[in-house]
């Protein structure tokens, strides 16, 4: 399976998210904003960082890139499309996912280890866990407070689009401890928590066994590999 991961000006995270792919057991394939081509490609990583420098609205200008037409359509047709964090905004701001983000409730960029509790185990990118499972994954943002209409907001937990919200306490002011969305069709997730950032042994999140050992991120990408694989 080949995994693009698009690169913005100011993405910080586009090499730690084809890292991710490639230890799921997949191919990363790198894309450049500019392009209209996503080279064949069966899903896509919108990463994280902060885009045109967060300039007028995180994401908004990066939601105007050329090959977020690619995006978009693909995205419409069925592609599985990952956006994190910075990427999370970018799907808002193009109108794929429901709801925003705005800057969050302490006006302080948060960066700490996050527990979340899997709401939505039925999309592309969740469906190797279990249902409710609670997992920590690092978070890491300055405008990761999601915000939706009160019509949106019944809509998205009367259709189950909750895909994952926050435990142990809510970092950011996100109505309803909200952490990540999906769309009707499950194969678009907006997560705000970084995935990447715990999949590998030694470089994750503190767990009970052993220091830097959690690796719960690795299962977003091995979701959408064993969706992919069932599908064909």
């Amino acid at each position: 399976m080949r995994i693009g991961v698009v690169t913005f000006p100011g993405s910080l995270d586009d090499r730690d998210a084809a890292r991710a792919i490639r230890l799921a057991g997949a191919d990363a394939v790198a894309l450049w904003h500019g392009d209209h081509d996503l080279h064949g490609v069966d899903a896509l990583v919108l990463p994280g960082g902060f885009s045109y420098g967060d300039y007028l609205r995180a994401g908004a200008i990066a939601s105007l890139s050329p090959i977020m037409t690619e995006v978009i359509a693909a995205a419409n047709q069925g592609m599985p499309v990952l956006g994190i964090c910075n990427g999370f905004q970018m799907l808002t701001e193009a109108h794929l996912l429901d709801g925003g983000l705005i800057r969050n409730e302490t006006g302080r960029f948060i960066c700490r280890d996050q527990g979340l509790r899997i709401e939505n185990n039925a999309s592309d990118w969740t469906s190797g866990f279990a249902a409710n499972a609670e997992i920590v994954i690092p978070l890491k943002n300055g405008e990761g407070s999601f915000m939706a209409s009160a019509e949106t907001l019944k809509a998205l937990e009367g259709e189950g689009r909750i895909v994952a919200r926050y435990i142990g306490g809510n970092p950011n002011g996100s109505l309803n401890d909200i952490a990540g969305v999906t769309n009707a069709r499950g194969n678009v997730v907006g997560l705000m928590p970084h995935p990447e950032h715990a999949v590998e042994a030694g470089f994750g999140p503190d767990t009970d066994d052993a220091m830097a050992s959690g690796i719960d991120g690795l299962t977003f990408f091995t979701s959408v590999i064993t969706q992919a694989l069932i599908a064909h």
